[in-house]
């Protein structure tokens, strides 16, 4: 098939009155963040917000962890590739969990109870750090 060829005259540079200002759209997108919060506040679940502080704190910790060995550097890898594997892991792990017990999802895992998405998850976590001690020698 040959390629499309455009057809027509180029259109002329918009000027600075088409476009909305820059501290407009600043508080557009104020207005916007501030009304997704007030929603995540108002309508999450407080479960699912201590999750979401677990995967935050793990954020955190897994960015310390890179910082680290940037800036000191790398000697003991494999400890540091533990670490980090165990943060990134036990965020999935938190993921999935929030995705099973979110109220949202339960037609997704009607199956599966909290308590067992629950021992999933812990089974999973003892797994993870069991393979990661293991991994630093």
């Amino acid at each position: 098939m040959p390629p499309k060829q455009r057809t027509g005259t180029a259109s002329a540079p918009s000027t600075s009155a088409s476009r909305p200002s820059k501290s407009s759209s600043n508080a557009q997108a104020q207005d916007i963040l501030q009304g997704v919060w007030n929603k995540y506040v108002s309508k999450t679940p407080q479960r699912t917000k201590l999750l979401d502080t677990f995967m935050a704190f793990l954020v955190a910790v897994g960015a310390l962890q890179f910082l680290y060995v940037v800036l000191v550097g790398n000697f003991p890898f494999n400890a540091f590739l533990s670490g980090f594997s165990a943060t990134v892991g036990q965020f999935v792990l938190t993921a999935s969990l929030r995705m099973q017990t979110n109220a949202e999802n339960k037609a997704e895992f009607e199956s599966i109870s909290h308590e067992r998405a629950f021992a999933d998850f812990v089974f999973g976590s003892l797994l993870l750090h069991f393979f990661c001690v293991n991994f630093i020698n």
